[in-house]
């Protein structure tokens, strides 16, 4: 079945779908995204999602180019029309159409892009109950990766870097020595004290959707958490670590620069975290 976009206001199937040669985005990266995990029909975490969207776009003093309950209509719309059970929506606005200048435009009307591509969430599961290995990398990001804009090169790269050294991903590394997060997922670790561990929501990095879910659930497990920054140090001696992202959800970290965490397979608060966290989006959303 070909695959269909929304793409200003048209449903589209891909290999019609077009750009305008002078939008911002294209241009600029003048444009702000979202990504949705969709996992047996159910679109998980959908308010903070659509509430983090707000937050950027009046960062970059883009407007919204609908009311939410209107964006999650055609949200459904595309799920339905690309028959999506498993995989993810992303969407991204940019600031719209006009002449190439760097100045805000007078007038221009954002322009809006949606798609829904499947995932084989068999594999994603296999792979986190593998655990994956990182490799850490300096963090070159310009200073506002708080706001989920699409200026994602660094990230691009650190990635690349990482698969052709053999590791799944990165995590990013800042001048004193800690670990910011990684290439499109929040870090985490258990420290060698049993406390779990994730850097707090500042510029420096991406305020994580599935990572606040994440604080919450581990709260109500009655795990010891505190937002507090680690170095790569304590990373490698820490009893275990993971990531989490709305397509990766909790997935253990087991090696890092190609040395073991912990005893090398994933840990049993990693474990428990992801299984809970699927639990709790499927139960609230059938409730």
């Amino acid at each position: 079945m070909p695959r269909i976009a929304y793409v200003d206001g048209q449903f589209v199937r891909h290999g019609e779908a077009s750009i305008h040669v002078e939008d911002r985005g294209l241009q600029f990266g003048d444009a702000v995204y979202e990504v949705w995990a969709v996992r047996g029909g159910i679109l998980f975490d959908s308010e903070g999602h659509l509430a983090r969207l707000a937050r950027s776009l009046a960062a970059l003093q883009i407007k919204a180019p609908m009311s939410n309950a209107s964006l999650m209509v055609i949200v459904r719309e595309l799920m339905a029309r690309n028959k999506l059970k498993d995989g993810l929506v992303y969407l991204q606005v940019s600031r719209g159409v006009a002449r190439r200048d760097h100045p805000f435009p007078a007038h221009s009307r954002p322009s809006i892009i949606l798609t829904a591509r499947a995932m084989n969430m068999a594999q994603a599961d296999a792979r986190a109950a593998k655990g994956i290995q990182v490799q850490t990398c300096p963090d070159i990001r310009w200073g506002r990766v708080d706001i989920k804009t699409v200026n994602l090169l660094p990230n691009v790269l650190a990635k690349q870097a990482a698969l052709e050294s053999g590791f799944a991903d990165a995590w990013f590394v800042d001048a004193e020595g800690l670990v910011t997060e990684g290439t499109a997922q929040n870090a985490w670790i258990v420290d060698s004290d049993g406390l779990l561990r994730t850097r707090p929501a500042t510029h420096a990095i991406l305020r994580g959707i599935t990572r606040d879910t994440i604080i919450k659930t581990a709260q109500e497990l009655g795990f010891a958490f505190e937002e507090k920054a680690f170095s790569r140090d304590e990373a490698l001696s820490a009893q275990e670590a993971f990531i989490t992202s709305a397509t990766s959800f909790v997935t253990p970290v087991i090696g890092l620069d190609g040395h073991k965490i912990g005893d090398g397979t994933p840990g049993s608060i990693a474990r428990k975290l992801r299984e809970t966290y699927l639990s709790q989006q499927t139960s609230v959303k059938k409730s």
